[in-house]
């Protein structure tokens, strides 16, 4: 098996027992070369070393492309059993510099590396064996189990290039050179730059359903525009050109960068591009084992903020109307180039799949007909922030894949880097990072003056992420009470006159009961399991509004912003923080608490016995447990032998109720008698649900 001749799996067509051994010699390679990565680190201690201080230390990235496949398996509910719950939660979320990462050291009591490696191993095993064994039927669409395993599959590879960007970044001596990732020894002075004509016309976007590769979901859809013609540079911006700008004092002009490029270079203090290294005469560069002399014709690495700079500062320069291009201009040259997915590749036309070497490598040596490097050597940043294509559908295995990237604060990079590997490498890949975030990334310009089209939308569209906001801010319907406060209401009131410290609101969705909770207890913690919830609670908690679409009746919308202020909560934000979080799977960091609140969470459980054997170790003595639920039991959440209620047993019903109090009675008295909480949700002008939850106190005994 050649490692660096792997490419992703058609999905499609084929005799499925061909496919199976397809699937599994492709999962066998990922997990080998990202292995083969965190063996360029010295010694045990760098795993434990923090090579950004916004990022986790490597072990975190180790366990986490693991983890991803146990927890992903088990929510698409191809498995049952966990392999270590408690490593399927430490290395589960935290993987991006985001608000909410939770970077504090103290809550993290971080494995040894033999013992995350033990647990790869075992994963290994466990998903090896699905892959020889579950039933397997062609083409593998988004619903099937081997649509998990190729999620996977596709996601360690993506860690492949974050984890080796982070790798580049720690202390020289805490890293060794291997063959396998041995860099190119080919440096010289670099071409001379120019622009070059590009044809305008139409771009077409958008994998549909029935894709024969693999897709994150931000690839469905479809998008469609017609492209003026424009002007390209014929190479990538290369390490010499770069060089100019950091001689002309770029860096230190801040009329040349945007006010958030600006920020961003005060706060870091850069004065060159990250991976070079001032030395007594010259520079060097650091790959990501090893520092060389800085070959002038490998492209210049830097972020999206560096790169816009540099284009401001060539557009004085010149009297062009320099920027860097957008993604439809980008895929101009794509496809007017002819390239073909990997599937079709003999030798990989550029430096990409691992195919030459780890590391860039000049910019004229892989010609793609009139310019170079469409794809491959390093990413290129695009003027464009990520958006949903017209048809756009989350995937219910993994909803935070991209919706927390449509904020307009991420931008595309095309075309891939030397590491790049599967989904990466294919035409319709779609990858977006914060604009100061590092990759293995450059790029290139082009002249035009033609506006570019950025779909910068605030509000949120998603349908049911808006039905959530406003069911949590909007106005009532009906005269039915707002639930979540109506909720948190309760709580205060049985809470009066006992500890009121910490409170946690469990499946918090968008908020709002943790705001209210805040009114009465010092501190609130907010855990969702839907990234797209509680993402809109943490911006909510930052920002103190939010902003959504809801549907009318047919494509009509109309457009909401509601703050805290005006609900007379801005006072309590600092009192709230929000995390994402398995109900059934906490870290153990979440203990503590005088009160916990669950409501509308219980029936959607995929465990809700263990939930409730769980909570009790995290509420301090005496603390209450509230719960509230409409007990809307269904086998899409819940298995039907985990059902807490909602069925017969020998002959006679078993109302969830008599589930809560057989399996909370041995710790937990019940305070008062249950009480119902109706709530609505309102799906359009004329639609709506009204449910009613059945609220209940339990005191920790």
């Amino acid at each position: 098996m050649d490692l660096k001749k792997t490419h992703s799996v058609v999905l499609n067509e084929g005799d499925p027992e061909q496919k199976r051994a397809e699937i599994l010699e492709y999962f066998h390679a990922t997990f080998s070369i990202d292995e083969l990565l965190y063996d360029t680190l010295k010694d045990d201690d760098a795993f434990y070393l923090r090579a950004d201080r916004l990022r986790h230390p490597l072990i975190f990235y180790f366990g986490h492309t693991a983890t991803f496949f146990i927890n992903k398996l088990v929510i698409a509910r191809v498995i049952e059993k966990r392999i270590n719950p408690r490593f399927e939660s430490l290395f589960a979320v935290g993987v991006d510099e985001m608000s909410w990462d939770d970077l504090n050291e103290a809550h993290y009591d971080w494995p040894t590396r033999a013992e995350v490696k033990t647990y790869r191993d075992q994963v290994r095993e466990l998903v090896a064996g699905l892959i020889a064994t579950l039933p397997l039927t062609l083409p593998v669409t988004w619903e099937s189990p081997f649509w998990a395993i190729m999620m996977g599959i596709e996601h360690e590879r993506i860690h492949l290039e974050t984890s080796s960007v982070l790798i580049r970044q720690l202390p020289i001596d805490r890293v060794r050179r291997l063959d396998f990732w041995d860099v190119c020894r080919d440096a010289g002075e670099a071409p001379v730059n120019e622009l070059l004509p590009v044809p305008g016309g139409k771009v077409v976007l958008g994998k549909e359903e029935g894709h024969p590769l693999y897709g994150w979901d931000n690839e469905y859809g479809r998008h469609e525009a017609e492209v003026g013609g424009f002007a390209a540079s014929k190479y990538l911006v290369s390490n010499r050109e770069f060089l100019a700008f950091v001689e002309a004092g770029g860096y230190g002009e801040e009329r040349w960068w945007t006010e958030e490029g600006w920020r961003w270079r005060t706060f870091r203090n850069a004065e060159h591009p990250l991976f070079w290294v001032k030395r007594g005469e010259g520079w060097g560069l650091r790959t990501m084992a090893e520092e060389i002399d800085l070959p002038w014709n490998w492209p210049v690495e830097v972020n999206y903020l560096e790169a816009k700079a540099f284009c401001n500062w060539l557009a004085a320069r010149t009297g062009k109307a320099i920027r860097l291009p957008s993604e439809d201009e980008w895929y101009r040259m794509y496809d007017a180039a002819g390239i073909e997915d990997p599937q079709g590749w003999g030798e990989a036309p550029g430096n990409i799949n691992l195919a030459y070497s780890a590391s860039s490598c000049p910019v004229d040596r892989f010609r793609f007909d009139a310019f170079y490097d469409i794809i491959g050597n390093v990413w290129q940043w695009t003027e464009t922030p990520i958006y949903a294509f017209h048809g756009f559908r989350i995937h219910p295995w993994y909803d935070d894949f991209s919706t927390p990237t449509f904020d307009t604060r991420h931008n595309l990079i095309k075309g891939g880097s030397w590491i790049s590997t599967g989904n990466e490498a294919t035409r319709e890949s779609r990858y977006a990072f914060r604009r100061h975030f590092f990759q293995h990334a450059g790029f290139r310009y082009v002249e035009s003056t033609h506006a570019i089209e950025l779909h910068d939308d605030p509000y949120e569209t998603d349908a049911l992420a808006a039905q959530y906001c406003d069911a949590h801010y909007g106005a009532e319907h009906f005269g039915v009470p707002n639930f979540p406060k109506a909720c948190a209401e309760i709580c205060l009131e049985v809470a009066s006159g006992r500890a009121t410290g910490h409170a946690l609101d469990l499946g918090c969705a968008v908020g709002r009961a943790s705001f209210e909770l805040a009114r009465g207890f010092g501190e609130v913690t907010g855990i969702d399991f839907s990234s797209r919830f509680f993402r809109l609670a943490a911006r909510m908690q930052e920002e103190g509004y939010l902003r959504y679409a809801l549907p009318e009746e047919g494509d009509i919308v109309s457009y909401h912003e509601l703050g805290l202020a005006e609900l007379g909560l801005a006072g309590v934000r600092d009192r709230v923080s929000f995390f994402q979080g398995d109900a059934c799977n906490l870290p153990d960091k979440f203990t503590g608490y005088d009160l916990v609140l669950a409501a509308n969470v219980l029936d959607r459980l995929y465990s809700p016995r263990r939930f409730l054997t769980g909570i009790r170790g995290r509420l301090n003595p005496g603390g209450l447990l509230v719960l509230a639920s409409p007990y809307t039991w269904l086998e899409e959440y819940t298995k039907k032998e985990e059902w807490l209620g909602g069925y017969r047993e020998a002959g006679e019903p078993v109302w969830t109720l008599d589930g809560l109090k057989a399996e909370l009675e041995p710790h937990f008295r019940m305070l008062g008698e249950p009480r119902d909480v109706p709530f609505v949700i309102r799906e359009t002008r004329r639609k709506f649900q009204h449910s009613i939850a059945q609220l209940t106190v339990w005191e920790l005994k």
